[in-house]
Protein backbone atom coordinates (compact mmCIF):
# COMPACT_ATOMS: atom_id res chain seq x y z
CA UNK A 1 0.00 0.00 0.00
CA UNK A 2 2.94 2.01 0.65
CA UNK A 3 4.58 1.82 -2.81
CA UNK A 4 0.98 2.80 -4.14
CA UNK A 5 0.52 5.81 -2.25
CA UNK A 6 4.25 6.41 -3.69
CA UNK A 7 3.00 6.22 -6.72
CA UNK A 8 0.07 8.24 -6.74
CA UNK A 9 2.06 11.23 -5.21
CA UNK A 10 4.53 11.23 -7.77
CA UNK A 11 1.40 10.95 -10.21
CA UNK A 12 0.01 14.16 -8.58
CA UNK A 13 3.19 15.91 -8.58
CA UNK A 14 4.00 15.67 -12.51
CA UNK A 15 0.35 16.82 -12.55
CA UNK A 16 0.98 19.83 -11.06
CA UNK A 17 4.65 20.42 -12.29
CA UNK A 18 4.20 22.04 -16.15
CA UNK A 19 8.09 21.51 -16.88
CA UNK A 20 7.62 17.57 -16.12
CA UNK A 21 3.95 17.08 -17.64
CA UNK A 22 5.34 19.14 -20.93
CA UNK A 23 7.05 15.74 -21.44
CA UNK A 24 4.29 13.43 -20.65
CA UNK A 25 1.62 11.85 -23.62
CA UNK A 26 -0.64 12.56 -20.37
CA UNK A 27 -1.19 12.30 -17.04
CA UNK A 28 -3.99 12.48 -14.51
CA UNK A 29 -5.16 12.11 -11.12
CA UNK A 30 -9.03 11.89 -9.28
CA UNK A 31 -10.70 11.61 -6.08
CA UNK A 32 -13.65 9.50 -6.29
CA UNK A 33 -16.41 8.75 -4.41
CA UNK A 34 -19.05 5.62 -4.93
CA UNK A 35 -21.64 3.42 -4.05
CA UNK A 36 -22.25 0.07 -5.54
CA UNK A 37 -26.09 -1.23 -5.53
CA UNK A 38 -26.06 -4.77 -5.45
CA UNK A 39 -28.82 -6.43 -7.36
CA UNK A 40 -31.47 -8.23 -5.89
CA UNK A 41 -30.61 -12.04 -7.28
CA UNK A 42 -26.86 -11.43 -5.98
CA UNK A 43 -28.37 -10.51 -2.47
CA UNK A 44 -30.58 -13.00 -2.57
CA UNK A 45 -27.78 -15.77 -3.45
CA UNK A 46 -25.06 -14.60 -1.66
CA UNK A 47 -24.02 -12.77 1.29
CA UNK A 48 -23.56 -9.46 -0.42
CA UNK A 49 -24.25 -6.46 0.52
CA UNK A 50 -24.36 -2.43 -0.57
CA UNK A 51 -21.71 -0.59 0.62
CA UNK A 52 -19.62 2.86 -0.18
CA UNK A 53 -16.29 3.67 -0.87
CA UNK A 54 -13.90 6.58 -1.43
CA UNK A 55 -11.19 6.28 -4.09
CA UNK A 56 -7.82 8.18 -5.25
CA UNK A 57 -6.43 7.08 -8.76
CA UNK A 58 -4.13 7.94 -11.13
CA UNK A 59 -2.33 7.21 -14.59
CA UNK A 60 0.69 8.60 -16.58
CA UNK A 61 2.21 7.79 -19.94
CA UNK A 62 5.42 7.97 -22.00
CA UNK A 63 6.34 7.07 -25.51
CA UNK A 64 7.04 3.88 -24.00
CA UNK A 65 4.99 3.53 -20.95
CA UNK A 66 1.81 3.50 -19.08
CA UNK A 67 1.28 3.38 -15.71
CA UNK A 68 -2.57 3.43 -13.77
CA UNK A 69 -3.28 2.83 -10.06
CA UNK A 70 -6.19 3.01 -7.78
CA UNK A 71 -6.44 2.83 -3.91
CA UNK A 72 -10.06 2.64 -2.35
CA UNK A 73 -11.61 2.72 1.11
CA UNK A 74 -14.80 0.45 1.43
CA UNK A 75 -16.96 1.12 4.24
CA UNK A 76 -14.28 3.59 5.15
CA UNK A 77 -16.76 4.72 7.95
CA UNK A 78 -17.02 1.40 9.56
CA UNK A 79 -14.18 -0.55 11.75
CA UNK A 80 -11.93 -3.50 10.47
CA UNK A 81 -12.86 -6.34 12.36
CA UNK A 82 -16.64 -5.27 12.31
CA UNK A 83 -18.34 -8.52 10.42
CA UNK A 84 -18.36 -9.18 6.73
CA UNK A 85 -19.42 -7.54 4.45
CA UNK A 86 -19.61 -4.44 6.37
CA UNK A 87 -16.23 -4.16 7.74
CA UNK A 88 -13.53 -1.83 6.51
CA UNK A 89 -11.71 -2.82 3.59
CA UNK A 90 -8.85 -1.96 1.79
CA UNK A 91 -8.42 -2.75 -2.33
CA UNK A 92 -5.91 -1.81 -4.97
CA UNK A 93 -4.72 -1.96 -8.17
CA UNK A 94 -0.78 -1.40 -10.26
CA UNK A 95 -1.23 -1.47 -13.89
CA UNK A 96 1.51 -0.92 -16.63
CA UNK A 97 2.65 -1.69 -19.63
CA UNK A 98 6.29 -1.30 -21.32
CA UNK A 99 5.91 -1.04 -25.17
CA UNK A 100 8.63 -3.68 -26.65
CA UNK A 101 8.37 -3.08 -30.50
CA UNK A 102 4.97 -1.68 -32.60
CA UNK A 103 2.91 -1.01 -29.55
CA UNK A 104 3.36 -4.84 -28.19
CA UNK A 105 3.53 -4.11 -24.74
CA UNK A 106 4.95 -6.27 -21.55
CA UNK A 107 1.96 -5.93 -19.44
CA UNK A 108 2.09 -6.60 -15.72
CA UNK A 109 -0.95 -5.68 -13.07
CA UNK A 110 -1.69 -6.44 -9.30
CA UNK A 111 -4.62 -5.84 -7.84
CA UNK A 112 -5.00 -6.65 -3.62
CA UNK A 113 -7.34 -6.67 -1.42
CA UNK A 114 -7.21 -6.46 2.59
CA UNK A 115 -9.55 -6.97 5.11
CA UNK A 116 -9.93 -8.80 8.90
CA UNK A 117 -10.86 -11.53 7.51
CA UNK A 118 -9.63 -12.05 4.28
CA UNK A 119 -6.90 -10.71 1.92
CA UNK A 120 -5.69 -11.22 -1.97
CA UNK A 121 -3.09 -10.48 -4.14
CA UNK A 122 -3.84 -11.37 -7.79
CA UNK A 123 -1.07 -10.52 -10.10
CA UNK A 124 -0.47 -11.05 -13.64
CA UNK A 125 2.12 -10.89 -16.36
CA UNK A 126 2.20 -10.97 -19.72
CA UNK A 127 2.03 -9.39 -23.40
CA UNK A 128 -0.23 -6.61 -23.96
CA UNK A 129 -0.95 -4.22 -27.23
CA UNK A 130 -2.13 -0.99 -27.65
CA UNK A 131 -4.68 0.43 -29.87
CA UNK A 132 -5.09 3.94 -30.70
CA UNK A 133 -7.62 5.39 -33.47
CA UNK A 134 -7.98 9.04 -34.75
CA UNK A 135 -11.75 9.25 -33.90
CA UNK A 136 -11.22 8.77 -29.65
CA UNK A 137 -11.44 5.23 -28.83
CA UNK A 138 -8.08 3.14 -27.34
CA UNK A 139 -7.97 -0.51 -26.70
CA UNK A 140 -5.96 -2.22 -24.36
CA UNK A 141 -5.76 -6.48 -24.57
CA UNK A 142 -3.58 -8.41 -22.60
CA UNK A 143 -2.73 -12.00 -22.08
CA UNK A 144 -0.49 -13.75 -18.93
CA UNK A 145 0.10 -16.08 -16.26
CA UNK A 146 -1.66 -15.44 -13.55
CA UNK A 147 -0.26 -15.65 -10.03
CA UNK A 148 -2.52 -16.11 -6.72
CA UNK A 149 -1.31 -15.31 -2.87
CA UNK A 150 -4.36 -15.27 -0.78
CA UNK A 151 -5.89 -17.35 2.70
CA UNK A 152 -6.43 -19.98 1.25
CA UNK A 153 -3.98 -20.47 -2.27
CA UNK A 154 -0.73 -19.56 -3.10
CA UNK A 155 0.42 -20.63 -6.04
CA UNK A 156 0.53 -20.11 -10.10
CA UNK A 157 -3.49 -20.40 -10.98
CA UNK A 158 -3.35 -20.45 -14.42
CA UNK A 159 -3.85 -17.24 -17.48
CA UNK A 160 -5.50 -14.37 -17.60
CA UNK A 161 -7.00 -12.63 -20.38
CA UNK A 162 -8.70 -9.15 -20.86
CA UNK A 163 -8.94 -5.66 -22.23
CA UNK A 164 -9.71 -2.04 -21.08
CA UNK A 165 -10.91 0.47 -23.75
CA UNK A 166 -12.14 3.66 -23.73
CA UNK A 167 -14.13 6.22 -26.05
CA UNK A 168 -14.63 9.64 -26.00
CA UNK A 169 -17.34 11.40 -27.47
CA UNK A 170 -19.35 14.75 -27.81
CA UNK A 171 -23.15 14.28 -27.68
CA UNK A 172 -25.73 17.55 -27.57
CA UNK A 173 -22.75 19.28 -26.70
CA UNK A 174 -21.80 17.24 -23.34
CA UNK A 175 -18.30 15.81 -23.22
CA UNK A 176 -18.66 11.48 -22.31
CA UNK A 177 -16.61 8.48 -22.07
CA UNK A 178 -17.45 5.26 -22.35
CA UNK A 179 -14.85 2.67 -20.76
CA UNK A 180 -14.57 -0.82 -20.21
CA UNK A 181 -12.40 -3.47 -18.33
CA UNK A 182 -12.87 -6.75 -18.86
CA UNK A 183 -11.02 -9.86 -16.89
CA UNK A 184 -11.32 -13.49 -18.18
CA UNK A 185 -9.83 -16.33 -15.76
CA UNK A 186 -9.10 -19.92 -17.16
CA UNK A 187 -7.36 -23.40 -16.62
CA UNK A 188 -7.09 -22.13 -13.21
CA UNK A 189 -5.59 -24.64 -9.98
CA UNK A 190 -8.02 -26.66 -9.23
CA UNK A 191 -7.32 -26.30 -5.91
CA UNK A 192 -8.51 -22.90 -6.11
CA UNK A 193 -11.95 -23.81 -6.89
CA UNK A 194 -12.56 -27.08 -5.51
CA UNK A 195 -12.53 -28.67 -1.87
CA UNK A 196 -12.28 -32.14 -1.63
CA UNK A 197 -13.93 -32.55 -5.39
CA UNK A 198 -16.54 -30.01 -4.33
CA UNK A 199 -17.22 -26.15 -5.69
CA UNK A 200 -16.59 -23.93 -3.32
CA UNK A 201 -16.43 -19.93 -3.64
CA UNK A 202 -15.26 -19.36 -7.82
CA UNK A 203 -16.23 -23.44 -8.26
CA UNK A 204 -15.23 -23.67 -11.53
CA UNK A 205 -11.55 -23.49 -13.39
CA UNK A 206 -12.76 -20.15 -15.11
CA UNK A 207 -14.23 -16.97 -13.91
CA UNK A 208 -15.17 -13.26 -15.55
CA UNK A 209 -14.81 -10.25 -13.86
CA UNK A 210 -15.60 -6.63 -15.24
CA UNK A 211 -17.63 -3.37 -15.71
CA UNK A 212 -18.94 -1.26 -18.02
CA UNK A 213 -18.95 2.51 -17.45
CA UNK A 214 -20.41 6.12 -18.93
CA UNK A 215 -18.95 8.81 -17.71
CA UNK A 216 -20.39 12.62 -17.69
CA UNK A 217 -17.59 15.31 -17.71
CA UNK A 218 -19.16 18.44 -16.19
CA UNK A 219 -16.32 20.55 -16.68
CA UNK A 220 -12.17 20.01 -16.28
CA UNK A 221 -12.74 18.73 -13.08
CA UNK A 222 -15.78 17.16 -12.10
CA UNK A 223 -17.36 13.97 -13.73
CA UNK A 224 -20.22 11.63 -12.80
CA UNK A 225 -20.42 8.47 -13.95
CA UNK A 226 -22.76 5.11 -13.80
CA UNK A 227 -21.38 1.61 -13.74
CA UNK A 228 -22.45 -1.78 -14.95
CA UNK A 229 -20.40 -4.57 -12.59
CA UNK A 230 -20.64 -7.94 -13.42
CA UNK A 231 -18.89 -11.17 -12.48
CA UNK A 232 -19.11 -15.03 -13.09
CA UNK A 233 -17.46 -17.73 -11.34
CA UNK A 234 -15.49 -15.25 -9.68
CA UNK A 235 -15.56 -12.93 -6.20
CA UNK A 236 -15.96 -15.74 -4.22
CA UNK A 237 -19.76 -16.98 -5.56
CA UNK A 238 -20.01 -19.66 -8.91
CA UNK A 239 -23.81 -17.47 -9.62
CA UNK A 240 -23.49 -14.28 -12.05
CA UNK A 241 -23.15 -11.63 -10.06
CA UNK A 242 -24.34 -7.80 -10.85
CA UNK A 243 -24.26 -4.35 -9.73
CA UNK A 244 -24.30 -0.25 -10.03
CA UNK A 245 -21.86 1.91 -9.09
CA UNK A 246 -22.65 5.48 -8.75
CA UNK A 247 -19.66 7.75 -8.82
CA UNK A 248 -18.69 11.72 -8.05
CA UNK A 249 -15.13 12.44 -9.30
CA UNK A 250 -12.98 15.30 -9.20
CA UNK A 251 -10.13 15.67 -11.11
CA UNK A 252 -7.12 18.14 -10.35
Amino acid sequence: MIKLLTILFIIAQLNANDTITSQLKYSFINVNLNYLDWNHNTENSSAKRDFSYIGLEGGFGYKRIDIYAFLNVENPTHNYNTPSPSDLRFTSLIDSDIEIKNNFKIHFHNYYLNSDSFYVSNSVLGIGYKLNTNFGLWLRPYIGFHYTKDTYYNGLNGYMGGWIFNYSFNLINLDFNLSQWNEIEFKRDKDFYLLNNKPIGDGESWGLNGAISLWLNLNKTMSIGTQYRYAKNKLGYSNYQSAMIYTLKYSY
